[in-house]
């Protein structure tokens, strides 16, 4: 191994030296910040040296860029907000609408309920006149029925649905002629049972026909 010489106190740097090298460095640093840095970071050119090199130049860039930046920020942020509002009104505006239209799409022109004993049975039909058009809704409860949905008249007859232990069923009839179309109910179970039949639409009357 080779052991340095140690440097003798001659040629170590004075307190003096050191506190001249550290000022050197500061007022460097000093120079570099407010000739180069201030002018191309952020446009700032109090020396003027920044215009000179075209180190001002790019700082004003920089800046301008930033605010730009910051704007499109609020901006978007304002749009955002805007957008928000506007799809809680129209959400608020369709759900009203929703809500208006399913309240009407459940008024119904006519409803019965009538309980069937095991065994028992029950006809109700809506005079119709050629043409005329209806909805229905039948609502079982307690139990099934069995039922016979078809109507007559003139001289004719048709079928429009059969069920066999039925607990609701729900549709449109459409007459091809005038006369009678409704339904034919009958309990086959051991227990009662409540039916519920909602109607509207074209027809002249909704009349109990057992």
């Amino acid at each position: 191994m080779f052991n340095a010489e140690k440097p003798s106190l001659e040629e170590l740097p004075s307190s003096a030296q050191l506190l001249k090298s550290t000022f050197i460095a500061a007022v460097s640093a000093v120079a570099i910040l407010v000739a180069v840095v201030l002018p191309a970071e952020y446009g700032i050119d109090p020396t003027g040296v920044g215009k000179v090199i075209g180190l001002a130049e790019m700082g004003e860039i920089k800046t301008q860029l930033a605010e730009e930046a910051e704007m499109d920020r609020q901006m978007m942020e304002a749009e955002g907000e805007q957008s928000s509002l506007l799809d809680d009104f129209f959400g608020l505006f369709v759900s009203a609408a929703y809500a208006q239209e399913t309240q009407e799409a459940e008024v119904w022109r006519d409803e019965i309920t009538f309980t069937l004993a095991p065994g028992d049975s029950a006809e109700w039909k809506l005079v119709m006149a050629e043409g005329q058009s209806a909805q229905y809704r039948m609502i079982v409860e307690g139990g099934r029925v069995n039922f016979d949905l078809h109507g007559h008249g003139s001289g004719q007859s048709v079928t429009y649905e059969k069920g066999r232990g039925s607990t609701g069923s729900e549709g449109a009839i459409l007459a091809g002629f005038d006369g009678e179309h409704g339904w034919f109910w009958r309990n086959r179970d051991n227990t009662d049972v409540t039916v519920t039949v909602q109607v509207r639409g074209e027809y002249i009357e909704f009349k109990d026909a057992s």
